[in-house]
């Protein structure tokens, strides 16, 4: 009895196997049109503070009220290069004309110049496409500035069983075109000019929690 029982359990669980895996239950799921309960749009683009700039949008100008000037702001992140490496060329472009700037980085070997060559030629092209820019080389740099990115850790290994740690750095680069040139460069100023604005800001200090 108890044999005849799982024979019969047996032969209904086979059926069962055999109905589940058929060809024509699988074909008829298949639709050419995805399901609505896919997500099937493509990812898009996300914008950090810096992107975010370009999306201001400024109240109509008056009629004698000179053109605002357009201001793009375009950025790249994670390059696997050093922030303080990518300072010093950082401040070596800013406030100059997009033109000169290029000059100035086509000629340097570092491997952050080309980085920062390639930014600004894609913020050069968003002027002309989105910025209604009429000459692309009207432009100038009015920020030019670095940004720390993640720093990750590693091991590297040595012979007898030594290791080492390894420290892979990684820096953001971010950058303001502004239409029109340059503005003119700030006379230096003196160490009386200075001493100045130290005396100055020593005497606009208050004291906490008096009167």
């Amino acid at each position: 009895m108890a044999a005849r029982w799982a024979g019969a359990a047996g032969g209904a669980w086979v059926r069962g196997l055999l109905g589940w895996a058929r060809p024509e239950r699988w074909l008829a799921s298949v639709s050419l049109f995805p399901l609505s309960c896919i997500h099937t749009r493509t990812p898009q683009q996300k914008f950090g503070k810096w992107e975010k700039k370009n999306r201001i949008v400024y109240p109509p100008q008056l009629p004698g009220e000179p053109r605002r000037p357009a201001e793009i702001y375009h950025c790249r992140r994670e390059i696997k290069y050093s922030k303080d490496k990518m300072w010093y060329l950082a401040k070596l472009i800013k406030g100059m004309s997009i033109d000169q700037a290029l000059a100035q980085l086509e000629f340097n070997d570092k491997k952050g110049a080309k980085v920062i060559k390639e930014v600004l030629l894609e913020a050069q092209e968003m002027a002309v496409r989105n910025h209604n820019v009429e000459f692309k080389s009207n432009l100038h740099i009015a920020e030019s500035m670095t940004g720390r990115g993640r720093y990750v850790k590693r091991m590297r290994y040595h012979g007898k069983g030594m290791f080492g740690i390894m420290n892979i750095s990684r820096c953001h680069y971010f950058v303001k075109l502004v239409e029109g040139p340059p503005p003119p460069p700030e006379p230096p100023k003196t160490g009386f000019d200075q001493a100045k604005e130290y005396v100055q800001q020593l005497r606009s200090r208050t004291l906490v929690n008096t009167l």
